[in-house]
């Protein structure tokens, strides 16, 4: 990932980020080694991540300004 998204969000939310396009990829990624996995499926979660990440930031901001947070 690049140098300066480290400072845009906490390890811990990109991680998140990460599992959550896998996971609607339908690809099996688990915490620790997943040599297992294709490149293929490495590169669709890398490749996607970019605007499923902007699009899961909006609408986690759009449910907290509903919240009224």
């Amino acid at each position: 990932m690049a140098k300066y998204a480290d400072n845009l969000l906490p390890p811990e939310v990109l991680d998140a980020f990460k599992y959550e396009v896998a996971e609607e990829l339908g690809i099996n990624l688990v915490d620790g080694y997943n040599g297992q996995m294709t490149a293929r499926d490495a590169g669709a979660i890398g490749g996607r991540i970019g605007g499923r990440m902007v699009r899961v930031l909006v609408r986690r901001a759009e449910e907290e300004l509903s919240r009224g947070a």
